[in-house]
């Protein structure tokens, strides 16, 4: 984990919260270039937009890649509060991004370890560092208190 890790999970956080105002599930994340630069941030929009592609990785991905004007992010690092499902682990090897960092697992639908972990499979031509657990109590506890409330 590197120092900043934990500041950007807090702007991450940050987004999550956000998404309580629309009903989103409370999930963030963030993109920064090699320098530290935020390039995208998001947060999950599905209720919001009625978009089922608009998860928080996809939207912060998206914001990156238009401030850049390449779909290539080579040099960048995201950073969510959930570990990334199966569509979103996608959209991280299909931007060429080099470095995940995420809180909180997913014991339901993670493609980073828990269930699957697609951006480690032996047969995807991309790398990826992956850093889980920075600040997962927090991103734990947004997730749980959401989902309390609905029950």
């Amino acid at each position: 984990m590197r120092a900043a890790d934990g500041e950007l999970m807090a702007l991450a956080l940050h987004e999550a919260r956000s998404a309580l105002g629309t009903g989103d599930v409370p999930v963030g994340a963030v993109v920064v270039d090699g320098e530290g630069l935020v390039l995208g941030v998001g947060r999950n929009e599905r209720e919001a937009t009625g978009d089922p592609l608009a998860h928080a990785e996809v939207v912060a991905l998206r914001a990156a890649a238009a401030a850049r004007g390449t779909w290539r992010l080579d040099d960048c690092t995201l950073v969510v509060t959930l570990e990334p499902c199966v569509m979103c682990a996608g959209a991280v090897l299909a931007a060429r991004v080099p470095r995940l960092v995420f809180g909180a697992w997913d014991e339901k639908a993670g493609a980073v370890g828990s269930v699957q972990d697609v951006l480690r499979d032996r047969h995807v031509p991309h790398r990826v560092e992956v850093v889980a657990g920075v600040d997962a109590g927090a991103c734990s506890a947004l997730l749980t208190d959401f989902f309390a409330g609905r029950r």
